[in-house]
């Protein structure tokens, strides 16, 4: 009876230890749940204070970096054409041989910078020895002409001869010195020098081969003869061209070609030269647009001729046409804002005092120091307009910290 009794009486205690474990336990668990979402509070706060896009700076520091409020403003419209380098052809001279014959020598080289009537090949001929001794037959000829007209003033003085007889002969003198000149000038076609010319008449010396002069003064660009080569007239074997005024030919898509006329300003970006438009701008005008489209490319050629004074711009670099167009107002930053990120654009906009943020964003060409905002930012945002390079140095180096 005492044991039953006791067995009832431990049940209830033992149910209230129970009941107090799982109270304990509950209001530990509840306690665990309440600490977590605060340790994931403190650690957004960490990762944000963190955030590798954000840069804090002190004071001090700040007052190296200019804001200013995103604006409207007026800018020209600008299309980009991929283009590329090219010697103007109007100042490109090929030149090749005046008769057939073998090149005996090879003078010049590409690349190599040469002056009006400087020897760039020689070349033996047979045509030229005949034209040789063919003018040394027209000399011979005109000096007996000559003297034969001597002659006769003598015989017409002692009443000889009449006067018919002095002008047949003066006649024949004049025929002749137009044979000799024509001699003379086929000979200078073929490439014999003056001296030569003068030596050969003089001395009877006939010259073993022409030279291939350059007719303008420029860099040679080509060179398609080699020593031991017959060359025939019209073959060009060396191409002549001043690069003092190059070509940038661009590819017009045929949906803006309407768009773009003679006379246009054009900005040119070599990247070949490592310069930028902002930085070292090279201006020019469209001076040709196409009347026709590539069939495979579905573009239209446009040209713009620009001065190559330092010879920096060489044929077939790369380069980008800026055309500006109509000037329209739009959101627009300055240039000197952007920075290049992942090869991307950024620009850092105030969020708090000396608190800064890198915002990728969507911007149209330059166009007077101006770039058009196209997307990423709103009309009165507070963004860093000087200083935006160096800041992007303490970001980048606040980050490794």
């Amino acid at each position: 009876m005492s044991s039953h009794h006791h067995s009832r009486t431990a049940r209830p205690a033992s149910l209230v230890l129970a009941l107090a474990l799982a109270g304990l336990t509950t209001l530990t668990l509840t306690g665990c749940g309440k600490e977590e979402p605060a340790a994931a509070v403190a650690a957004a706060d960490t990762k944000a204070e963190l955030d590798p896009m954000e840069v804090v700076v002190s004071a001090e520091m700040a007052t190296n970096f200019k804001t200013a409020a995103v604006t409207q403003a007026e800018v020209a419209s600008v299309q980009e054409v991929a283009g590329r380098i090219e010697a103007n052809e109007r100042k490109v001279t090929r030149i090749g041989a005046a008769v057939t014959g073998r090149v005996t020598e090879v003078l010049a080289e590409t690349g190599d910078r040469v002056k009006a009537g400087q020897t760039l090949a020689r070349v033996a001929s047979p045509e030229l020895t005949t034209a040789q001794l063919a003018y040394m037959r027209a000399s011979a000829t005109a000096t007996l002409a000559e003297r034969s007209v001597e002659r006769a003033r003598q015989l017409i003085a002692a009443d000889v001869i009449g006067s018919a007889e002095l002008l047949r002969r003066e006649s024949e003198v004049q025929i002749a010195r137009a044979e000799l000149r024509a001699a003379g000038d086929q000979l200078k076609l073929m490439g014999l020098s003056a001296d030569a010319l003068s030596s050969l008449r003089a001395k009877g010396n006939v010259a073993p081969n022409a030279a291939i002069t350059a007719s303008a003064a420029g860099i040679v660009i080509e060179r398609q003869v080699s020593q031991g080569q017959v060359a025939q007239p019209g073959d060009p074997l060396f191409t002549v061209a001043d690069l003092s005024n190059v070509w940038v030919v661009g590819a017009l898509p045929e949906q803006i070609a309407r768009s773009v006329q003679t006379g246009q300003n054009v900005q040119i970006d070599v990247p070949a030269l490592g310069l930028t438009v902002e930085e070292a701008p090279i201006s020019g005008k469209i001076i040709y647009v196409g009347d026709t489209v590539s069939p495979e490319t579905r573009t239209v050629t446009i040209r713009t001729q620009v001065d190559n004074k330092d010879l920096a711009l060489k044929p077939q670099m790369l380069a980008t046409m800026k055309i500006q167009g109509a000037m329209e107002k739009t959101l627009a930053i300055p240039a000197l804002a952007v920075v290049r990120e992942n090869d991307k654009d950024h620009v850092y906009v105030k969020k708090a005092e000396n608190h800064y943020r890198l915002t990728p964003v969507e911007l149209g060409a330059a166009s007077g120091g101006l770039r058009p905002v196209l997307k990423g930012l709103s009309e009165g945002s507070q963004i860093v307009v000087e200083g935006a390079f160096h800041l992007n140095n303490e970001r980048k180096r606040a980050e490794l910290e």
